[in-house]
């Protein structure tokens, strides 16, 4: 079992569901996330194994992170920016600050460019 973290714990305890909350939920249940996957991962690094640098970072963390650019209007910094201060982005997201990190801008851009 995975330990959370005190932010986390705090979020789960907070007594109000914001607008944001609710609309990333609904999103949750709305978009076929399997059918993306599927259709783009042929595409998506298709020959990453066994190269240097960085490991990926995985297809569907990606697309969260590009909807999520696509439907608040924010640039690339300002998305990073704001999945480190926003919790309800995180876990939608699915990045534990405690474990990983937020991709950087840079990251952001190669990605929508490879889109």
């Amino acid at each position: 079992m995975k330990q959370i973290s005190f932010a986390q714990a705090e979020h789960q305890h907070k007594k109000k569901v914001t607008r944001r909350e609710r609309f990333l939920a609904q999103m949750e249940a709305l978009v076929p996330w399997q059918r993306l996957i599927d259709a783009l991962s042929l595409s998506y690094f298709p020959n990453a194994a066994g190269k240097r640098g960085r490991p990926p970072i995985g297809l569907e963390r990606m697309l969260r992170i590009y909807f999520l650019q696509q439907w608040y209007a924010l640039a690339n910094e300002a998305l990073e920016d704001a999945t480190f201060e926003g919790q309800a982005m995180r876990y939608f997201i699915g990045i534990d600050l405690a474990l990983e990190s937020v991709p950087d801008a840079t990251t952001l851009l190669r990605f929508r460019h490879q889109l």
